[in-house]
């Protein structure tokens, strides 16, 4: 069941307020610091800076979703599509050889806007009248929550970036550059301003505010940044976090894994954030608008027979075919190989570059998902961007791996167990060491752009990633964590009190 909170946020109040049409913003466009700000032009503020969470699969009109990106540069996938130079610069990331002139810039683009967004929301928010304390501490920590999940991406992408709390100054709008640890304090910051008795730990399905920022989803993100920047000061704090929602009772594991990434099972009991895309309202002109999503199109099998036996699948690209050893790591009985790879082998479709003839299921394109518009950009597919079982593994490693003390008797082999249960349908324990938790985070996060993200924290990326294969040659070094800044803003910045400092690459 699709949710449509958000995006009646945005069509009723976020056209019409402050003269600020963000469906087509950019980072200079800013709330003027100490104009008056009813609630509703916060609330159009803060919309605007939600709906850069729609963006990324077509961000600014680059073909960069977020899990994809991320899947790119893991052992889990190849390129695909139809040959070396179709989307070449993907063809880089997943080598590990992009240059500052042929990058996947998009993200850059999009999250830039979104800290900008969530920067005139807080301003709005220091000009608010008429608005309740409740809300307005409400509408803070969702737009702090914000601001820290857009920059902590660019954090991980990127790592040495500008970043900036205030609107830019003219005209040169450009900002100071940090270094990664730098802006890694910064996040915290913000993690911190929203983790707030302001947010509930959850919303209910049935609930008009289902898909906004929770208590829940602000450890969640705590946890993610935290654990990479391996801040161990920080891991008891985060320990007790991941218990917080565990003990709580507002989130379960849903039954059936296959099922759970349907339309009908979008924001169930194990979501605890998603995207909110709708089918309609984004156009090849422009990546600055709509409520769809293009991964379904582009990560589904070019030209597939739907004549033959593939259920409600439809054909797409055939970008990210799935590798033979990701498919192999899953035990026999484990449902979540069928959930999360879509064997093809057999069936007729069009094989491309790197054909494996496995794809990926969770986001897969569906018949019904997208039925207005340019139909390959708008389809209906929310991004889990945090679900529960990641709690329950993220309090397994603290604990296991990182010797983080139980909390009130919360063992890492019974949050292990547990996910382990739902994968096979009965109980099928394995013992809570690193090697188990590593696997058992791979086997359960396949095409959500979890892999590699896990291998660089882990320590594990240069022998995992360094290979020697017919479809894919490449090493990671040290050098390779980080994406070389676009060469565009370097050129921009250039001669200035802001120039920036080029990535190793």
């Amino acid at each position: 069941m699709k949710k449509y909170i958000l995006i009646f946020t945005i069509a009723l109040l976020g056209l019409t307020s402050c003269g600020d049409d963000f469906l087509s913003s950019r980072p200079t466009d800013s709330m003027l610091d100490g104009q008056p700000a009813v609630e509703d032009q916060i609330k159009s503020y803060l919309a605007s800076a939600y709906q850069i969470l729609l963006f990324d699969s077509y961000a600014n009109n680059n073909y960069n979703s977020l899990p994809l990106m991320s899947d790119l540069m893991s052992d889990d996938i190849f390129k695909g599509g139809g040959d070396a130079g179709d989307q070449h610069q993907l063809y880089l990331v997943s080598l590990y050889t992009c240059t500052p002139n042929e990058i996947p810039e998009g993200l850059w683009n999009i999250y830039y806007a979104g800290i900008a967004r969530c920067n005139n929301t807080l301003i709005a928010c220091d000009n608010a009248v008429e608005v309740t304390d409740e809300k307005l501490a409400q509408y803070r920590a969702e737009a702090h929550f914000l601001r820290a999940y857009y920059t902590h991406l660019l954090w991980k992408f990127w790592g040495n970036i500008p970043y900036f709390t205030e609107p830019l100054p003219a005209p040169l709008y450009m900002a100071k550059q940090m270094k990664a640890d730098e802006v890694y304090a910064e996040i915290m910051k913000d993690i911190e301003a929203a983790n707030s008795n302001a947010l509930p730990m959850n919303y209910s399905k049935s609930d008009a505010n289902v898909g906004r920022i929770t208590k829940a989803a602000v450890m969640m993100l705590k946890a993610r940044v935290v654990m990479y920047q391996k801040d161990a000061a920080r891991y008891a704090d985060v320990t007790k976090d991941m218990a917080e929602i565990i003990n709580s009772g507002k989130y379960k594991l849903m039954d059936n894994f296959t099922t759970m990434w349907l339309n009908e099972n979008e924001f169930c009991e194990e979501s605890i954030l998603e995207s909110n895309q709708l089918p309609q309202g984004k156009t090849w002109s422009s990546g600055w608008q709509g409520y769809g999503t293009n991964l379904p199109a582009f990560i589904s099998p070019n030209g597939l027979n739907t004549g033959a036996n593939v259920g409600d699948f439809k054909g797409g690209w055939g970008f990210g075919p799935v590798r033979k050893t990701t498919w192999n790591i899953f035990e026999n009985g484990d449902k979540r190989r069928d959930g999360s790879i879509n064997d093809w082998t057999g069936v007729d479709y069009t094989a491309r570059f790197q054909d494996t003839g496995l794809f990926m299921a969770k986001y897969a394109a569906r018949v019904g998902y997208n039925p207005n518009g340019d139909t390959d950009l708008n389809y209906a597919n929310n991004f889990r961007i945090f679900r529960y079982a990641e709690t329950l593994l993220n309090y397994a490693e603290l604990v296991a791996m990182h010797s983080q003390a139980a909390v009130g008797g919360l063992t890492a082999q019974s949050c292990l167990d547990q996910v382990r249960k739902r994968a096979f349908g009965v109980d099928n324990s394995i013992p809570a060491n690193a090697a188990n938790i590593k696997l058992e985070r791979r086997r359960e996060f396949v095409g959500e752009g979890m892999r590699y993200w896990d291998l660089v924290r882990w320590g594990d990326a240069p022998s995992v990633l360094t290979e020697s294969l017919t479809e894919s040659s490449r090493t990671w070094t040290t050098n390779k964590k980080y994406l070389p800044i676009p060469q565009l803003e370097i050129e921009k910045t250039a001669g200035t009190e802001f120039a920036l400092e080029q990535n190793p690459y």
